[in-house]
């Protein structure tokens, strides 16, 4: 039987986090007072319209960003509490990230890539390259390790973003429209394989997306509208 989700630990939360952009005199709110708990293992999607602040949200999260008001918790630390320096290391070690593109070095090829959060752990260069063999082999793409990505197709890219966010086995991965550059069929693969991974790891996983679809395949779904979070009911995804 599966641990109860109220008896999961939270892996990341904030707390009346607000964020407001200021220009000159112009200031604009993007939101006010959001309140999230990410628990170990659960899936997240969040929803909304462009320009809600979904990749605003995505980035304080992740310490990207810093909020204007209220804080961030990852894994029981409070971001705002630490050096530049620490945050970098707590967010190298705690959380993996996935874009809309995959942002892979060129210069580097598929397992070089995987192998550079492991080492920036402190991981030694042998030990890093065997964890950064095991994912990629894991996500199909044992026959890929020495292609650059520009010798990969843009699911294969994808694929070994996905392997790089999960190669620290990090409590949440975070990702940002992971599967809005690929096709259908494309998009669907790298899906099952994101959520296989989530369940085999027990790492938890913040998803923002357009697609319904997907996101009714995640434990909750949250809509971002007019600065506010809402949990969706299943019969409104």
């Amino acid at each position: 039987m599966s641990e109860p989700l109220t008896a999961r630990e939270t892996v990341l939360s904030c707390d009346a986090l607000g964020m407001v952009y200021a220009e000159g005199k112009l200031r604009t709110p993007v939101f006010d007072g959001l309140h999230l708990d990410v628990r170990k293992g659960e899936t997240v999607a969040i929803l909304g319209a462009s320009g809600a602040g979904k990749s605003t949200l995505l980035h304080l999260l992740g310490g990207l960003d810093t909020p204007t008001t209220g804080e961030v918790f990852v894994a029981g630390q409070k971001m705002s509490a630490l050096s530049d320096t620490a945050r970098g290391a707590l967010r190298n070690k705690s959380l993996g990230f996935i874009y809309q593109f995959h942002h892979l070095l060129p210069e580097f090829t598929a397992v070089e890539n995987v192998m550079l959060p492991v080492l920036l752990n402190g991981t030694g260069v042998a030990d890093a390259q065997a964890r950064a063999r095991e994912l990629l082999e894991a996500v199909g793409l044992g026959h890929r390790l020495g292609h650059k990505p520009g010798e990969l197709s843009g699911g294969e890219r994808q694929r070994a973003a996905v392997a790089r966010a999960l190669v620290n086995h990090p409590a949440c991965v975070l990702g940002d429209e992971p599967t809005g550059n690929l096709d259908e069929k494309t998009a669907a693969t790298v899906f099952d394989l994101m959520l296989g991974l989530n369940r085999e790891q027990h790492t938890s996983l913040v998803l923002v997306t357009h697609d319904r679809r997907l996101a009714r395949r995640l434990d909750r779904v949250l809509e971002l509208h007019d600065g506010k979070l809402r949990e969706l009911e299943p019969s409104e995804v």
